[in-house]
């Protein structure tokens, strides 16, 4: 849990949310066993939809506001001052804490490749595969050789393909024999049986070093900030407070407000944002932007994934609306040093140039804004 990051899903309402949370959808290009096959999909070579020079600033005043857009022209607000905050959403347990840790803990496992013993339910092992229907290899069927990680009784893979691993050693080559269920997403495939040949490449076992102010000190501090472990705890207990707050805060103001209408240029940044965001991506694998779209979100094309966006589009909309008119009705504004104290506060740091060059200063200060607006909202909130 970086700082930056963490920071970011405080604001929870940024253009690309329904993406950025979203992940994959269902049909994410695997195989069958539930290994991602993206990666070897029909190369870039150029889609139908044309390229999107979005700019995050565009539209965007230098105060941080949508360009000719009066918020409360558009939108009805009133009882956002004196929200009641239930306890459980404004207290954190210690065994959320603990689960932070651990995952920010794991990235430092020490890996290893245990081959002397038999593979057994709960082990993570290290396989490679090669899929067969009436002994004919089936494209997305084979790790190519490359391994890959899964655990027993926590991957899913299809049938009980991964719990015929248990009682094998490491270096042995076996038939894993299971049957695609009827509704698999892969027509093709549905009611098929096939069968597998799994090569058992090692067992993982990891171990995570011990946390102590030592190893906060020399392993966490340049990237996180903390010092030791009781800051390391209060801060993370802190920013999930803050996230469960914005979160509830939000969903309240949704609620609460009337939307009268939505400018078109906001719904528009919106729709760039996204295709902007899968392009991309589809850069970043590769292969042509029509193939990621189908592959990550089961749609054809720009037009369906824009449907298929609508509705997230408006309710981000929806939001910028209503913290802009917030900010309107309460004054509230933020200065070129309130952007500077934003950085120095959560990323710690006083160079923030990279992201004034990436977005602008103008998409800056509109999230420097919305987490101001938060922070105005939560000091006049009444907690259970």
């Amino acid at each position: 849990m970086k700082k930056q990051k963490t920071v970011l899903s405080i604001i929870l309402i940024l253009a690309l949310s329904f993406y950025v949370f979203s992940g994959c959808s269902k049909k994410t290009g695997t195989d069958g066993t539930g290994k991602n096959t993206t990666g070897s999909a029909s190369p870039t070579a150029g889609s139908n939809s044309p390229a999107i020079k979005f700019d995050y600033s565009e539209g965007i005043d230098d105060n941080g506001l949508w360009v000719n857009v009066k918020a409360v022209d558009h939108v009805e607000i009133n009882d956002y001052l004196g929200i009641l905050i239930p306890s459980d959403v404004h207290t954190v347990s210690d065994e959320a804490i603990k689960d932070e840790i651990d995952f920010i803990m794991s990235d430092f496992a020490e890996r290893k490749e245990i081959k002397d013993r038999a593979a057994a339910d709960g082990d993570t092992v290290n396989i490679d595969y090669v899929g067969r229907i009436d002994g004919v290899e089936f494209n997305g069927g084979s790790t190519n050789g490359l391994g890959t990680d899964v655990t027993i009784g926590v991957t899913q893979y299809i049938d009980d393909f991964l719990e015929q691993i248990i009682g094998h050693t490491p270096g042995e080559t076996f038939d894993v024999e299971v049957t695609f269920p009827d509704d698999y997403w892969n027509e093709e495939l549905g009611g098929k049986d096939a069968v597998f040949t799994v090569t058992l490449n090692y067992i993982v076992e990891t171990t995570i070093p011990d946390l102590t102010d030592a190893f906060v000190a020399e392993k966490l501090s340049s990237e996180y900030g903390w010092k030791t472990v009781a800051g390391m705890e209060s801060f993370i207990r802190e920013m999930m407070q803050r996230d469960k707050l914005t979160a509830f805060i939000q969903n309240y103001l949704v609620e609460k407000a009337v939307i009268k209408s939505i400018p078109d240029s906001m719904m528009k940044y919106q729709e760039n944002a996204v295709i902007r965001y899968v392009q991309d991506q589809a850069a970043a694998y590769n292969i042509d932007l029509n193939t990621f779209l189908q592959s990550f979100y089961g749609v054809n094309n720009i037009d369906e994934l824009l449907e298929l966006a609508n509705e997230e589009n408006r309710r981000n909309s929806e939001i910028h609306l209503i913290m802009q008119a917030i900010a309107e009705k309460e004054n509230i504004k933020v200065s070129d040093e309130d952007v500077a104290q934003y950085f120095r506060k959560y990323y710690d740091t006083d160079d923030y140039s990279v992201y004034k060059d990436n977005y602008g200063m103008p998409y800056l200060k509109m999230n420097v804004l919305i987490v101001t607006v938060f922070d105005y909202l939560i000091e006049n909130a009444v907690f259970e």
